[in-house]
């Protein structure tokens, strides 16, 4: 990580000048500060991936300067960054506070060389793996090269890898379910950007009132919250579901994409942008922009390369083998019984039309893995499965306007946030419930990015704890 930007904070000017020296002889670009009103000047204008910060400094000292980054900024957002703590009067108690307020580590001046690189290097990297296992890159088991063999899915990936050479804006179209979300990632893995972070952001998951501080930041009270355009600084920015976004939210963004900067909100200080924005949407924007719900100057910033997603059932050729990759993502990740698909059901679910794409099938054979124990997945199982699913969206279209009537109603007396926000709050608490608590299962059932899934939680005030412990009282209920 040599293009990694570090601050060092030292009230000597030896020390800091010849840390930095050091750290710029190794390929990393930094910044000093003599004391902590400096340094929270420097995290304030740009956020930096790693802070080397002195503990004894005139106006204020490390320990509380590092308090007070912890405790301003958000962890779930990893606008976090690591801080490694220096001191040449330090002893155990000290280190011991700096680790447990959440300092990567503890150097004693004079400082060691090898040891000062070292350490430097381990932090970076550390917090680069806790990125990635948060969501903010490729996703455990997820693949660089989308799986298919057919021409249609070999060309859009080559279509991808030339486009990745170049660092213009892409806007992918296609149904829902498609995999924008995969070629996306493709586009990244292939991009001189790849080493940088990956961050993906659904609009549709977002509170009205926070998607604005979510993607720009905002600042107050002295606090800085870094948004995820910051923190993907080098890296690619993913925006699914862009034609949900809220015309106050896009019009920052569109003076973002014209000026090349940004402002937190409430914040004063410009801020470059630094990350290859790339955007999807399952709807005809141009029909948004028609009915004056889209901007169009917005459009066109985003429609620079545009590329269409195709549909499963124009290459469903690829069908066996996404089958068996999906049953053996769920049978590492989740320990589900190993089950082999026999020659007809392979060739019933190649023929079928797949209405919902990727995301149908994943479910699907998460259906047949916990359906049966049995070795072999017949036609007979999946043909039952497949009606069983018709039958499903069948009723719940008729139901909708009957069975839910009166809960429909009494949404209806609120004001249309409030109301969204009640039906989105009971909607992933009953599924919370339904699966025991686990957030990953939920966001495989909804369709969404976990990540996605945790911010919109916190927005709410769900607990997934709490309702995990509810469930497990339901389970352990007696039934008449």
């Amino acid at each position: 990580m040599a293009s990694a930007y570090i601050l060092v904070v030292d009230d000597e000017p030896d020390i800091r000048e010849l840390v930095q020296e050091i750290l710029q002889d190794e390929g990393y670009e930094v910044d000093i500060a003599e004391n902590g009103e400096t340094a929270r000047e420097s995290c304030r204008s740009r956020r930096p991936e790693l802070v080397l910060l002195d503990i004894w400094m005139p106006d204020i000292d490390g320990i509380s300067l590092l308090k007070e980054w912890k405790e301003g900024t958000d962890a779930d957002s990893n606008g976090n960054f690591p801080v490694i703590m220096m001191s040449g009067h330090g002893s155990v108690e000290t280190a011991v506070e700096a680790t447990r307020l959440g300092a990567y580590d503890f150097l004693e001046k004079p400082l060691s060389l090898a040891k000062l690189l070292l350490t430097v290097e381990h932090a970076l990297e550390a917090h680069k793996l806790d990125r990635e296992n948060q969501g903010m890159r490729q996703q455990l088991f997820a693949v660089n090269q989308p799986v298919g063999k057919s021409k249609v899915n070999q060309a859009l990936c080559q279509e991808i890898e030339q486009i990745a050479q170049h660092d213009s804006r892409v806007l992918f179209v296609g149904e829902p379910g498609s995999g924008k979300s995969k070629y996306s990632r493709l586009l990244h893995h292939k991009s001189n950007r790849s080493e940088q972070p990956y961050i993906e952001l659904g609009v549709a998951t977002l509170d009205i009132n926070n998607s604005a501080r979510e993607l720009f930041g905002s600042e107050a009270d002295g606090k800085v919250y870094y948004g995820l355009l910051e923190q993907a600084r080098g890296g690619t920015l993913y925006i699914d579901d862009i034609g949900d976004m809220d015309l106050a939210t896009q019009g920052l963004l569109l003076s973002t994409l014209e000026t090349g900067k940004f402002h937190r909100i409430s914040g004063n200080d410009s801020i470059m942008l630094n990350c290859r924005i790339i955007t999807a949407s399952h709807y005809a924007l141009e029909q948004l922009v028609k009915q004056g719900k889209f901007k169009s100057e917005l459009y066109f910033q985003l429609n620079v390369l545009p590329v269409k997603i195709p549909p499963l059932r124009e290459h469903c050729e690829d069908v066996p083998e996404l089958l068996n990759y999906y049953r053996d993502r769920f049978v590492q990740q989740e320990q589900f019984n190993y089950r082999s698909f026999s020659i007809a059901a392979l060739n019933k679910l190649r023929n079928y039309n797949w209405p919902g794409n990727l995301l149908e099938l994943k479910n699907l054979v998460q259906r047949l893995l916990i359906a049966s124990d049995e070795e072999n997945i017949t036609m007979d199982e999946v043909e039952s499965s497949i009606e069983s699913q018709l039958q499903n969206q069948e009723n719940t279209d008729l139901t909708e306007s009957t069975s839910h009537d009166s809960a429909l109603k009494s949404l209806f007396a609120h004001p249309l946030k409030e109301a969204r926000e009640l039906f989105e709050k009971a909607y992933l608490e009953e599924k919370l419930i339904a699966v025991g608590g686990s957030v990953g299962k939920v966001a495989q059932l909804a369709g969404v990015e976990r990540t996605h899934l945790y911010r919109k939680m916190k927005t709410l005030g769900i607990d997934a704890k709490k309702i995990a412990k509810k469930a497990n009282k339901l389970e352990k209920t007696p039934t008449l």
